[in-house]
């Protein structure tokens, strides 16, 4: 029987656990629960993460919220996520591969066979590809988004069941709830213009993303009748608990 198809999505709260270095502890619990699901499903994940492991090492003599300076931490950062994600999933039987994409490869019809062609066979021969925006040469997930759009884009090319985008919320939360202090999730959804109606636009604390770029995610996905659920990424065994309905997240149908 073939293995179904998940993306997952980390942004960069999630791999620091709201730190301000990469947690190997979260990036271990990740690849326990990969192992754990391997009979079942095949993984590909749109990772961040390269800024937040750059300023662990070093510390460059500009400011950092200039955007060559943040591509030059995205180039001096992405070889120590790659490594962190290979020796913690390497213990764990995994292996890995690292794929750097722009949004201009998917607007080329070669380039987006090039990419499914590459992907299947590494996924055939059990690698997991661990793809990341060539920040080196593209600006916009740096600017905006945290690789949401670019997960999103990804997942329909490859023809993935779920979307798992993983962010330090159980999900979207009612406004009423929001407004009150006591965030309620918003379990399952069908039409995104209820959505839209509830969600605010604020950004994430360390990516720069927020509930809006999910929003835009979502919708390029659900143009290509993919289910999408977001899901706090911070909890240990998200996604195992996920899939056996143990936890509140949002599923968009």
């Amino acid at each position: 029987m073939a293995k179904k198809r998940i993306l997952l999505k980390l942004g960069s709260n999630t791999l620091t656990k709201e730190t301000n270095h990469i947690s190997r502890g979260k990036i271990e619990d990740i690849g326990m629960q990969i192992a754990a699901l391997n009979d079942e499903y095949e993984f590909i994940i749109v990772s961040s993460g390269a800024i937040a492991a750059a300023k662990q090492f070093v510390k460059l003599d500009n400011n950092d919220k200039d955007v060559f300076v943040k591509q030059a931490l995205a180039s001096i950062g992405q070889p120590h996520l790659m490594r962190i994600y290979n020796e913690n999933f390497k213990d764990l039987g995994l292996n890995t591969s690292q794929c750097l994409l722009s949004y201009s490869d998917f607007e080329k019809e070669q380039t987006r066979k090039n990419i499914v062609n590459t992907i299947n066979v590494l996924v055939k021969n059990n690698y997991i590809p661990i793809i990341n925006e060539n920040d080196t040469v593209a600006t916009d997930e740096i600017k905006f988004g945290d690789n949401d759009k670019l997960a999103a884009l990804a997942a329909v090319l490859l023809k993935v069941d779920i979307l798992i985008i993983a962010t330090n919320t159980d999900g979207f939360y009612t406004k009423e709830s929001m407004d009150k202090g006591t965030p309620e999730t918003i379990l399952s959804v069908k039409e995104l213009k209820d959505l839209e109606k509830e969600i605010g636009d604020s950004k994430s604390s360390h990516g720069t993303g927020g509930m809006q770029s999910k929003i835009e995610a979502v919708a390029i996905a659900k143009e290509a009748n993919i289910e999408t659920w977001i899901i706090n990424g911070l909890k240990d065994n998200f996604i195992l608990n996920a899939l056996k309905n143990e936890i509140a997240f949002t599923k968009i149908i």
